[in-house]
């Protein structure tokens, strides 16, 4: 794949370990995510790094996400099922984390790079997809050294959620 997946392209089913708010630990195909309703799934560079607290404290704390049954938000890190546990217990997060050590979640969107050509991570990035896991809105960090200093902007992630999905009553999810 040449750079990020596109909107309006479909993501082919991949499957990682999810780590849920309560604990378990299952591995969950995409395919499987977006059955019940569309997922905003959040690529991050790893757990308890002061960035990814700062994005994941901003999604918390909005809870604009959580408000209602319109959209499931996935995060997605290559921090390990454990690491993940304890990242979750410690921002009190209510939403799952995929752990994708291996970047074949974050190789299938296309936003695997290599920090100074050495270590592979993952791009700051958002996509929303829906239940054919086709990609109806993305972001991506774009600081010209580090993507990784990027926070996603919620208010535009909010907006784009609404408009795609077709939110019947905006003021009622999140804000």
């Amino acid at each position: 794949m040449d750079g990020p997946i596109a909107v309006g392209e479909t993501v082919v089913d991949v499957s990682a370990t999810l780590v849920r708010p309560d604990g378990t630990v299952t591995d969950v195909a995409l395919s499987e995510l977006v059955t019940e309703r569309p997922v905003l799934l959040s690529f991050y560079t790893l757990d308890f790094s002061p960035d990814c607290i700062e994005e994941w404290c901003s999604f918390r704390d909005f809870d604009w996400f959580a408000s209602g049954d319109h959209l499931k938000v996935v995060g997605c890190s290559k921090s390990s099922a454990g690491l993940h546990r304890r990242f979750i217990d410690y921002l009190d997060l209510s939403f799952p984390l995929y752990a994708d050590p291996d970047l074949a979640v974050s190789d299938a969107f296309g936003v695997t790079y290599r920090t100074l050509g050495i270590t592979r991570r993952s791009h700051r990035s958002c996509f929303l997809i829906d239940s054919d896991r086709t990609v109806r809105y993305r972001w991506l960090g774009e600081h010209w050294l580090d993507p990784t200093r990027d926070t996603p902007p919620v208010s535009e992630i909010h907006d784009a959620i609404v408009e795609e999905l077709d939110v019947a009553d905006p003021e009622t999810f999140g804000f």
